[in-house]
């Protein structure tokens, strides 16, 4: 079976698998899914991985990660050695991945972030590595799409609230990088309760019913494993993106 990308497989109501081979299986991960189980979620039922294993009917194997709150593009491997190879090409920065967020202000037309970031441990799964790293190279390059100035006075300093739908491209793939970058330039990605402005996460839940971050891997384009041949695999938008987009006027400007 080979599902082109941003289409939606309906054979399984769980999970939303936008790609599948004989060696690959990539999905289209919601926000607040877990991409595999965790110490941290004791209480959780319900994982990225395990949900397409069901789907696909064998194991899956996972090449790289999604935070949580963030949804997209989520690839896996039917195979130990294919997950290497991806693995492999991950690292070498030979998979090239776009993500769409909107965030607090107005972004310049386009741009380059390059801050190093500290190392975020994890409580259980770093729990014996060395806490004293230096920080790691992190590179992030935007390009400003679509800005809008909404007639709120969500800060006590302006009577209006401007916003910005950004693609942002990492060129590194530390944890939480895109998140702490815009916090870095002072225009914090909406719904991040992480490292994000509460007031305007407030505006977006209580204005546009938007309770999730607005952060969305809606690309990856690499080199088949096994073929060689280029794909490129695509994600749709959720409900709570949908509306944001049409209510702004910006679906036109999320065209890959």
């Amino acid at each position: 079976m080979d599902i082109e990308s941003g289409t939606n497989n309906q054979t399984d109501k769980q999970i939303d698998i936008i790609y599948e081979d004989e060696h690959l299986v990539a999905i289209n991960k919601e926000a607040g899914l877990l991409v595999h189980r965790s110490w941290l979620d004791k209480g959780e039922t319900r994982f990225a991985m395990q949900l397409t294993r069901d789907a696909v009917g064998c194991h899956v194997f996972p090449v790289h990660r999604l935070d949580r709150p963030t949804s997209g593009v989520l690839l896996f491997a039917k195979s130990s050695a294919v997950a290497r190879s991806l693995t492999e090409a991950f690292t070498e920065r030979k998979v090239a991945k776009q993500y769409l967020a909107v965030v607090r202000g107005f972004m310049s037309e386009e741009g380059t972030v390059d801050y190093a970031l500290s190392f975020k441990p994890d409580a259980i799964a770093d729990k014996f590595a060395n806490l004293d790293k230096p920080a790691q190279e992190a590179v992030t390059h935007w390009q400003s799409l679509a800005q809008i100035e909404l007639p709120f006075a969500v800060s006590k300093k302006h009577d209006t609230s401007r916003y910005s739908l950004m693609r942002l491209i990492p060129e590194t793939g530390r944890k939480h990088q895109l998140r702490r970058h815009m916090r870095h330039l002072f225009h914090h990605i909406i719904g991040d309760t992480s490292y994000g402005d509460g007031r305007h996460n407030k505006f977006f839940r209580t204005q546009y019913d938007c309770t999730r971050m607005l952060l969305h891997a809606q690309t990856l384009a690499l080199s088949h494993p096994v073929t060689g041949e280029p794909l490129m695999l695509e994600a749709g938008f959720d409900d709570q993106w949908t509306r944001i987009l049409e209510e702004f006027s910006w679906t036109d400007s999320v065209k890959s």
